[in-house]
């Protein structure tokens, strides 16, 4: 299969071509949805033979990506705003469906698999369930832990430890079909460490508490003009307070060789590796997968982590959504997610 990309203004299509089908064209414009989250329109589409359309999405709190075909090696990705049922309320489902409302909807049958991020508990999965379910009415809606998602991008069917560094963060191990052991991912307010909302959160703390250098100060002051009590005020008014925090870590990405930068980030990767990835047993005899912004920003920070407690690393994914799909495609029969996780 060829997959290329073709960008004249802001008109962007992909084409793929394989033997014994026919061609897709997919054409899409960039437009800019509420709130600045970016969202694709598909403006057209032809094809030859009518089958039933694949669509994958890999959900972050911060974004969504997806990827949907209408038969076996026709492949296109958007990008939408993020959801996270847990923490989620009307207003962001609605947000969220109008949003979805740009992407295709086929007439005939399709298949939907969502991994989402906090699609856990039932109440959670009913929600974005729920929210699909009024978007696509004719799909078959399947919805998923981020982390088996994660798995499938970065594992496939073989056994290893499974880890997401992005808004948030989350590990388990796999076994190569099932979660056999997890440690509980407890959130924003006492977990999530070695993610964008922990790197995020020791950066105001250094700033507030005077514990940063004046080069880096100076970086955070224009967005913080309000000092302490604005600051509080926005933070505790934010419907994500994750995504929240860890939006200013944009602010120092591009630092990443400046030394206590470089030390903040190892720190926080650190605290993420004791208290996850050590625990399981067999760690170090076993690939460490990662997927999320983070791990992929901060390699070498996360390179000298793992060195430092003989870990192997494994794939490292920006976004798994691409190998997610492939998954999907080369094994169209997937069965539900099952889990023997030990998880207290």
């Amino acid at each position: 299969m060829v997959i290329s990309k073709h960008k004249r203004n802001n008109l962007f299509y992909f084409e793929q071509n394989y033997q014994k089908h026919f061609v897709l064209f997919f054409f899409f414009v960039q437009t800019q949805g509420s709130g600045g989250n970016s969202s694709i329109l598909v403006t057209g589409f032809t094809f030859a033979k009518k089958h039933s359309m694949l669509l994958v999405a890999d959900g972050g709190a911060t974004k969504i990506d997806w990827a949907w075909t209408l038969d076996a090696g026709e492949t296109a990705f958007a990008e939408t705003g993020g959801f996270n049922p847990t923490y989620g309320n009307a207003d962001l489902g609605e947000k969220l469906k109008k949003e979805l409302a740009d992407l295709p909807h086929p007439a005939g049958r399709m298949e939907l698999y969502y991994y989402g991020a906090g699609c856990r508990a039932p109440e959670a999965v009913g929600r974005a369930r729920a929210v699909l379910q009024a978007v696509w009415p004719q799909a078959e809606v399947n919805v998923f832990d981020d982390l088996l998602g994660a798995a499938r991008a970065t594992c496939g069917t073989q056994p290893g430890i499974v880890c997401i560094l992005g808004t948030g963060s989350n590990s388990m191990c796999f076994d190569g079909e099932k979660v056999v052991d997890q440690i509980p991912n407890l959130g924003v307010l006492l977990g999530d460490e070695g993610s964008g909302a922990h790197i995020g959160k020791e950066l105001l703390r250094a700033y507030f508490y005077r514990e940063m250098p004046d080069h880096i100060r100076q970086l955070l002051s224009p967005q913080l003009p309000g000092g302490r009590d604005e600051f509080i005020k926005t933070l505790y008014a934010q419907s994500n307070a994750g995504s929240f925090l860890a939006s200013f870590v944009k602010l120092v990405a591009g630092l990443k060789s400046d030394a206590w930068v470089n030390g903040l980030v190892q720190s926080c990767l650190e605290e993420f590796v004791q208290r996850h990835v050590l625990k399981y047993p067999g760690a170090a005899s076993l690939p460490v997968h990662f997927c999320g912004s983070i791990a992929w920003h901060f390699g070498s920070q996360l390179d000298a982590v793992l060195q430092k407690h003989s870990l192997r690393k494994g794939k490292v994914l920006r976004k798994p959504i691409a190998e997610l799909f492939k998954f999907h495609l080369n094994n169209a029969s997937s069965q539900p997610f099952t889990s023997d996780r030990k998880n207290s």
